[in-house]
């Protein structure tokens, strides 16, 4: 399985290039994809027109859903935000300790375009998902 976070998922719908992009795209195409509620909710606050959160929900509807909180992965997020805090890293959103634990704990692969993500990857394992090949964009905003 693979989370999008929703810093990726912002490249993807504003057809941004950024490489993330290509890893999505690649991802549609050819892997599982977990959309996790907490991500559901960034993306969508993020969205002004009414129009294009339909065109958002279409593309979310077709996703395998799954809910990323709840208290066990919230006091491991916990313990990774200190453990991390130890190492001298300050995590500056909650909401992506938790994304990052979910995927820990899960195996779950990362999409990502968020920096911090990168000290979870490193200090704690955080699987970043890469694809060998990208293909065509297949939806824009």
């Amino acid at each position: 399985m693979i989370v999008i976070d929703t810093s990726a998922w912002i490249e993807y719908f504003n057809d941004t290039g950024h490489e993330v992009v290509n890893d999505i795209e690649y991802a549609l195409d050819n892997e599982l994809i977990c959309l996790g509620d907490l991500i559901y909710c960034e993306v969508l606050q993020g969205i002004k027109q009414k129009r294009e959160v339909n065109k958002v929900k279409n593309v979310f509807n077709t996703l395998h859903k799954e809910i990323i909180g709840g208290f066990e992965i919230c006091e491991k997020a916990s313990e990774n935000y200190k453990y991390l805090r130890s190492l001298g890293v300050t995590m500056r959103k909650t909401i992506d300790v938790i994304i990052g634990t979910f995927c820990l704990e899960n195996g779950y692969e990362i999409i990502h375009n968020d920096s911090y993500f990168r000290y979870m990857e490193t200090h704690l394992g955080l699987k970043l998902f890469k694809p060998h090949n990208t293909h065509s964009r297949l939806f824009t905003l």
